[in-house]
């Protein structure tokens, strides 16, 4: 069936090579029309749910029901709220109640249309609903093309801090359409480059004189790019068990917390990380000998993706200490902190403590 698909000029496939369940991920411009012909490859067309958000439907929900209506699906739309708000087990819990009544079933499947909260939300509700059915990532955003949808974390959040509840799911294909890209607003845009500094930290430190692109240019390349980094990761460590996976938290420990304490919304997800990287750079140059024009090679390309470097003077360091204490990224009480000690290379370390924590985020208001 692959051989008769029409592969759009320039499109670029990266493989996630899982021993047990390899998929693909295809990144080009103007992929939304043939979703259905590729998905038809990996799935036999059924009954399905595309869950979207109320931003992201009426630009591209339209293009995709008829893609997949012409490949033999029949699709059901399903739309929520945009925003992090959305991302809890309410939400999780109303869309199986939709999905229920809408009929689809345990031979049934989810097209997750949308960003970070959608890919996320839609992947966890794909992970319990009949005890699991399949799920096709279609990322609209930037952090969730290069990031998010690729690795099977999906989550909601609770009250008490980001992405606390939720399962390992893999999808069987992601398609990201960087032609989705053009229909963002400004700082969601940029937001998304956060993940692309972070990866170019831990991995490849070429991809920071990528950033920030040029207006107009073709992403796919630089889309790829991160995909293949975020790959070999998730290939060599799927559960985050032997260490390897938490190296892409570079950022999140303290950027989660300022995202939670701020309140959902306030900050975005890449805002957040970016000021958790400032803080991560700190802690790297003090106590892994991260050199310090590295550090600071890594703040300009921050502050050129116009992405923050400061702390909300409104966010107590009480307040952030207390949700690092929640973090998953805690161990038996003890953090366990990503740093860098040369760009294009990280680790994990046990040896970050409280008050080192405590004196980088007070750092981050000067």
């Amino acid at each position: 069936m692959t051989s008769s698909l029409q592969t759009p000029r320039e499109m670029q496939k990266v493989q996630v090579a899982l021993a047990t369940r390899p998929y693909e991920v295809l990144i080009g411009n103007h992929l939304l029309p043939i979703v259905g012909e590729y998905s038809r490859s990996v799935i036999t067309p059924c009954r399905c749910a595309v869950i979207t958000d109320d931003n992201v439907a009426p630009l591209h929900s339209g293009v995709l029901m008829e893609s997949l209506k012409r490949a033999g699906f029949d699709p059901h739309l399903v739309v929520i709220p945009s925003g992090e708000q959305s991302k809890s087990m309410l939400s999780a819990s109303d869309l199986c109640d939709r999905l229920i009544g809408l009929g689809i079933d345990r031979k049934g499947a989810i097209f997750s249309l949308g960003g970070g909260v959608i890919g996320d939300l839609a992947g966890f509700v794909a992970s319990v609903f009949y005890r699991g059915i399949p799920v096709i990532q279609i990322p609209t955003t930037v952090v969730s093309q290069i990031d998010s949808s690729v690795g099977g974390k999906t989550g909601v959040n609770s009250h008490l801090g980001k992405n606390l509840i939720g399962s390992f799911h893999q999808p069987l294909l992601v398609i990201a359409d960087t032609a989705t890209l053009s229909s963002l607003p400004e700082r969601i845009f940029r937001e998304g480059l956060a993940e692309a500094i972070k990866h170019g930290v831990i991995a490849d430190a070429t991809l920071l004189a990528m950033l920030p692109p040029e207006s107009n240019q073709d992403l796919t390349p630089l889309i790829a790019r991160n995909v293949a980094i975020k790959a070999t990761i998730v290939e060599a460590d799927e559960f985050e068990t032997k260490g390897m996976r938490a190296l892409l938290n570079f950022g999140h420990t303290i950027g989660h917390a300022v995202e939670s304490v701020a309140g959902y919304g306030v900050l975005s997800h890449g805002e957040a990380v970016a000021i958790g990287m400032i803080a991560a750079l700190d802690l790297s140059v003090r106590l892994a000998g991260l050199p310090s024009v590295q550090a600071d090679q890594v703040r300009e390309t921050i502050r050129t993706c116009e992405l923050p470097e400061k702390l909300p003077e409104s966010l107590s360091t009480e307040s952030l200490l207390a949700a690092l204490q929640r973090d998953k990224k805690f161990d038996r009480g003890a953090v366990r902190f990503v740093l860098t000690a040369q760009l294009g290379s990280a680790m994990v370390s046990d040896r970050v403590t409280t008050q080192d924590i405590t004196q980088a985020i007070d750092r981050l208001r000067s």
